[in-house]
């Protein structure tokens, strides 16, 4: 009898759209290679995981963001008992809240951006913003709500920053770092291949330039020396152990014109659409997806056990 799968997707937050498209993507590779799959969202009135899941063999978790990577479910699976993929309930909550990984990077010495975290009246007097700055919210992802300013004269108008704070409360304002922007996976216990990522010209890899198509994403890239690849693989697989990660997760970061590799945030559930990195540079690594994903199955087979 093939394996009860559980595929969660979805969710409230503002990745919802990336979530839901990620796990059909998931979904019918594991249909494709066999697999009993059933769906369920966490943003529908009679969602109820514990219910769900006593009924499945494996629990996938394919949601984005808050109901995904913050560890709420991951810890009602982990007192179930209950065999899913990815990282466990801390590692979760540890890389989700920035300020938090933030402090642990530091205590290890990792280098990132100069940064705090900032209300609206922190941020409006910060000196942070006398220099190019990134805002983003302490707590998501896939750039949403994410300001990227290389130039003060184009900064967005105090209305804007009112309404930004008004959803967020408080937010990440961190010294903007200026270079190449790396991606690098972790599968198992193996760094996959660096992707460069690079952004239509005089634009920022922000939500509308990851998914539309525009941005180059450069596998194993010439443009970046190997010894500097092979540091930022050596990174990704230091913070996957560091935070406690297992199965996956996906460190982006900035590599400076001398070398120099800043962390931006390690993700431990990526993007699995057909744009996403994580999936390409598995590829390139000798894993399409129906591959993938059956790994992501052998791997999450034995987590009940850690519960």
């Amino acid at each position: 009898m093939a394996e009860r799968t559980l595929v969660l997707r979805g969710g409230r937050s503002g990745e919802r759209e990336v979530s839901l498209r990620s796990a059909e993507q998931v979904g019918k590779s594991l249909q494709q290679a066999g697999y009993d799959v059933t769906y369920a969202d966490p943003a529908d009135e009679d969602f109820d995981l514990e219910t769900l899941a006593a009924r499945m063999d494996i629990v996938m978790p394919i949601i984005h963001g808050a109901d995904g990577e913050d560890g709420f479910m991951q810890r009602q699976l982990e007192a179930m008992r209950k065999p899913f993929l990815g990282s466990g309930s801390e590692a979760c909550e540890l890389t989700f809240d920035k300020a938090l990984y933030h402090d642990l990077l530091a205590e290890y010495g990792v280098l990132m951006a100069d940064g705090e975290v900032v209300n609206y009246a922190k941020f409006k007097r910060s000196d942070l913003r006398d220099a190019p700055y990134v805002l983003k919210p302490i707590n998501g992802g896939s750039s949403v709500d994410t300001v990227i300013l290389h130039d003060l004269a184009k900064e967005p108008n105090e209305a804007y920053f009112a309404d930004l704070f008004a959803r967020h409360g408080e937010m990440i304002l961190e010294q903007l770092i200026e270079g190449q922007e790396l991606t690098v996976g972790v599968l198992g216990d193996k760094a996959l291949p660096v992707i460069l990522i690079v952004p239509p010209a005089d634009e920022e890899f922000d939500y509308e330039n990851k998914y539309n198509g525009k941005t180059q994403e450069i596998v194993n890239p010439l443009q970046v020396p190997p010894q500097v690849q092979e540091r930022a693989q050596d990174l990704a697989l230091r913070l996957h152990r560091l935070t406690g990660c297992r199965h996956l997760s996906r460190t982006d970061m900035i590599v400076t014109a001398e070398g120099t590799l800043y962390v931006l945030e390690t993700n431990t559930i990526p993007g699995m659409t057909a744009q996403s990195l994580f999936p390409k540079a598995a590829a390139a690594a000798g894993y399409d997806m129906t591959a993938l994903v059956q790994y992501f199955l052998e791997m999450a087979r034995g987590t009940g056990q850690y519960a």
